[in-house]
């Protein structure tokens, strides 16, 4: 995946400080395709430095796996164009992992998690892996197919 481009001097300092909902325009919507994922989230989050990290930033402690959808549209398109323009919570790797950047967010309007986007080669982009505090699929009754709309948060609402 290639990255994004960098901003411009003016677009940064415009941004800088700028909750992502704030930047992009509001609502910072997207509706994706629950889908299933590899399976490795769940060695990832058990890492002591993931997990407290993602406690620190958002409040909790993720639960040992991840929600993955499958995003599609030109909403989601023009968002992940310019997620390198705006704040992020990114959490620092131990040596030998990579960096993530996350953003908070509300599900279906009702549950709150963070969003969290590793920052390796290919990592495709219309993969969107959620964490919260409880095992989604069960909490929100979701299946492979199922449709969930995902509400980035302003820094306020986090």
């Amino acid at each position: 995946m290639p990255a994004p481009a960098a901003p411009t001097a003016a677009e940064a300092q415009a941004t800088a400080g700028t909750p992502a909902a704030a930047v992009i325009g509001e609502p910072a919507a997207f509706t994706g395709v629950v889908c299933s994922g590899v399976g490795e989230a769940a060695g990832f989050l058990a890492i002591d430095w993931v997990r407290e990290g993602l406690q620190r930033a958002f409040g909790f402690e993720p639960w040992p796996g991840t929600l993955n959808l499958r995003m599609q549209g030109a909403d989601w398109q023009r968002w992940r164009a310019r997620l390198f323009e705006h704040p992020a919570i990114v959490l620092q790797p131990a040596p030998g992992f990579c960096p993530a950047r996350c953003f908070a967010v509300r599900l279906a309007d009702r549950l709150d998690g963070a969003i969290v986007f590793p920052e390796v080669p290919g990592y495709p982009e219309d993969k969107l892996e959620i964490v919260a505090p409880l095992h989604l699929r069960t909490a929100m009754a979701l299946q492979d197919g199922d449709r969930l709309r995902v509400q980035v948060k302003a820094a306020a609402d986090s």
